[in-house]
């Protein structure tokens, strides 16, 4: 980007945030993309697809008999529920 084009682009968007992006309430915590460095994976998504893919993650790791590691991705998954549960439960303005 050449500097005249930054100088234009900030004083049409002065927060430093694109409107494209955000909807008329603002952007959607839901949707926010996270990237999650597990154990010995990285998963990248919204806060309910890691927590899913992480209890998956788990009951495999339970069945093949590797219960610290069952553990391990449980405790991540229980993180991001926890992130959807508090999102859930913030009021909107």
């Amino acid at each position: 980007m050449r500097p005249n084009e930054q100088k234009r682009w900030r004083s049409r968007h002065p927060s430093g945030q694109h409107k494209r992006f955000e909807g008329s309430r603002g952007p959607n915590p839901l949707n926010r993309f996270y990237e999650s460095n597990g154990p010995d994976v990285k998963v990248r998504g919204p806060a309910s697809l890691i927590a899913e893919k992480y209890q998956q993650l788990a009951r495999d790791a339970h069945t093949s008999g590797d219960l610290v590691a069952a553990e391990a991705y449980q405790q991540y998954a229980e993180h991001y529920y926890r992130l959807v549960a508090a999102e859930q439960e913030r009021p909107r303005a």
